[in-house]
């Protein structure tokens, strides 16, 4: 029996949150791994929502009304207890979640690999969970370098590690279908806000007093859910044995043509090939050209077909009322809930596909097609076609989060599995870059159209033809990626020895059925999808009622 030093130093018996203690023996079955997954990604997913809490802050003081304060800066808004927030000040929390997702996957991504993903989701959850406490604390005492420091640095942290910690795990137990077993995990990434944001928004209105807009109870209150959600994911996750395959499954024969190696390549090269680079622009390319369609996607509609939205075609943006605008503005925010249910749809979809197609090609399909619909998007505005308008954008993001589920899939195809989740940690540096890139191309693009006298109808025109330039870069980096070089592959030798232990705990077993394919979906792995599949469900069903107002009259 370990001691408590044992649990804690790794001496002796592995300790409860040791990558050694999750290994499985046979019977165990696979399907109960994403739902563990999904548990996870569907809490931090919230960092997509947290746009939800930003107006209600604008008045955490003033509760009926916004508190401002003439020549407010940024430092002093960091430290004042009289003024209220703008959304500016709090909009750096945003900007802080996706910055540190990318860095922190970056930095321990390799020690997620030695410690397993089990001690990888414990971390995440007392990061993001604890950092959204913090942040209710800032929230009560009006202090929002708090909210910084909180939400934003440490819940940024535990984003990151959150993300990454089920890619490989899921890649070794499903190894026949990769793209499917990620694009599943990362699927609750895009859905994470499609739950937390009207849940929050009910919480605010029911918390909310005379004295207070209720978000910091709220903040407390999903701390604590998030919290019992992500801790029951990160037990849930097991690692298969090494050198465990599906029963029945032979893997893919290595002939030269082949995109997917039967090798693996270590972190500390992964970088030091063209192929990650290749494969960094590919991703950055595709989430640049995404981003700057969500991040524009309200005032895009909104501003293309103005009067046309509710009736009255022969208005112009400008020439709407007050009220008006209000009424295409809620128009928009159904636009906005659709394009989120794309995106999320698409992660699984595309992902799925990459198994029959190849991941090359799926890419290949996302710059093409992409190509086209963002040239054609213009047209259907001059056309004055909602319809086709919004089904452009559909397919679009659903190809954007296509792009976000399928990349680990490829990495693992490319440099093996070793050491996939540390390398897909590296790439998402990619993802940080893109989210300065896109939006910053596309709002300057947008500034300068305006200032140019062009209508705010024809604004977008020319910005949808950058954004094809950019689909071109990472249609032309995808036709580099190439397989790679023996000389990057790890020896038999020294793969042997890096699992080591997996192999020690139960060396005897290599094959096995430990799946659905043979018992079924047992009732274990029925209620694992039930507990987080009937979250999913609310969220569609929120979203498809807002969704129903964008094609009403």
């Amino acid at each position: 029996m370990s001691t408590t030093a044992d649990t804690f130093t790794g001496a002796g018996e592995p300790g409860l949150l040791d990558r050694e203690r999750i290994i499985t023996k046979p019977g165990f079955n696979r399907w109960l791994v994403p739902p563990a997954a999904l548990a996870i990604h569907l809490c931090i997913g919230m960092a997509y929502g947290f746009s939800v809490f930003w107006l209600p802050l604008t008045r955490a003081i003033g509760i009926d009304k916004s508190v401002s304060c003439d020549g407010m800066s940024l430092m002093s808004a960091l430290f004042t207890t009289s003024c209220d927030w703008r959304v500016a000040d709090l909009g750096w929390i945003y900007t802080l979640f996706f910055v540190l997702l990318g860095s922190s996957a970056a930095i321990w991504g390799g020690w997620l690999e030695k410690a397993g993903p089990r001690k990888a989701g414990v971390v995440s959850a007392l990061c993001w969970c604890g950092g959204i406490l913090l942040a209710a604390l800032g929230v009560a005492t009006h202090q929002l370098w708090l909210m910084w420091l909180g939400a934003g640095v440490i819940g940024g942290v535990g984003l990151g590690l959150g993300y990454i910690s089920p890619v490989s795990t899921l890649i070794k137990w499903f190894p026949d279908r990769r793209g499917m077993a990620t694009g599943m995990a990362i699927m609750g990434f895009g859905g994470g806000a499609m739950i937390g944001a009207p849940l929050a928004d009910r919480l605010m209105r029911s918390f909310a007093t005379p004295e207070s807009v209720g978000v910091w109870e709220t903040f407390v209150v999903m701390a604590a859910i998030y919290f019992v959600f992500m801790m029951a994911g990160a037990f849930g996750y097991r690692l298969p044995p090494a050198g465990w395959r599906p029963e029945g499954w032979t893997p893919p024969q290595n002939k030269t043509t082949s995109m997917i190696t039967q090798h693996h390549v270590h972190l500390r090269d992964a970088h030091k090939t063209p192929q990650f680079w290749m494969i960094w622009i590919v991703l950055c390319m595709n989430v640049s050209a995404g981003i700057g369609v969500i991040g524009m996607a309200s005032p895009m509609l909104q501003e293309i077909f103005s009067g046309k939205l509710i009736g009255l075609p022969e208005l112009t943006f400008t020439d709407l009322s007050t009220e008006q605008k209000a009424a295409i503005a809620a128009i928009a925010a159904g636009f906005t809930g659709l394009l989120s249910l794309f995106n999320i749809a698409g992660r699984f979809f595309w992902a799925s596909l990459s198994d029959k197609i190849g991941r090359k090609n799926t890419y290949f399909t996302f710059f093409i097609l992409g190509i086209v619909l963002y040239a054609l998007a213009p047209t259907a505005a001059q056309m004055g076609s909602q319809l086709l308008f919004v089904s452009i954008f559909c397919i679009i993001l659903s190809m954007y989060g296509g792009g976000f589920a399928t990349i680990p899939a490829y990495l693992a195809d490319i440099f093996g599995t070793q050491f996939v989740g540390a390398i897909h940690g590296r790439l998402l540096t990619a993802w940080a870059t893109a989210g300065i890139l896109g939006p910053v191309v596309v709002n300057y693009i947008r500034e300068a159209q305006i200032a140019a006298g062009i209508p705010r109808a024809q604004v977008y025109d020319f910005t949808m033809y950058i954004l094809c330039g950019m689909l071109v870069v990472g249609l032309i980096a995808n036709a580099l990626v190439r397989p790679l070089d023996k000389k990057w592959f790890m020896s038999n030798e020294e793969v042997a020895g890096l699992q080591a232990k997996a192999r020690s705990a139960d060396a005897s077993i290599t094959h096995g059925s430990f799946g659905i394919g043979k018992g079924g979906l047992d009732l274990p792995a029925a209620i694992a999808w039930a507990v987080v599949g009937v979250p999913i469900l609310w969220g569609v069903w929120i979203t498809l009622e807002k969704t129903a107002v964008l094609f009403k009259g």
